[in-house]
């Protein structure tokens, strides 16, 4: 069985930060590709721990974009 989540990954300086966003589960790697490899390993780590009972889906369909706002 596999469930889809939504990765979320941002450059933080010399390091790429992806967030699995139903999950809260946070990983890092010095490229996006090992960010996302390392934020699979563990989202696996995660849901062997806790089980897969009440897991959320996915939101579906994510588009991101810039906001600017007046500071």
């Amino acid at each position: 069985m596999s469930k889809k989540f939504t990765a979320i990954i941002t450059k933080e300086e010399k390091w790429y930060v992806a967030r699995c966003v139903e999950l809260g589960v946070v990983s890092q790697g010095e490229s996006m590709e090992k960010a996302r490899d390392n934020l699979k390993e563990a989202v696996e780590l995660y849901i062997e721990s806790f089980g897969t009972e009440d897991l959320p889906e996915s939101m579906g369909e994510v588009t991101l974009c810039p906001l600017e706002v007046a500071a």
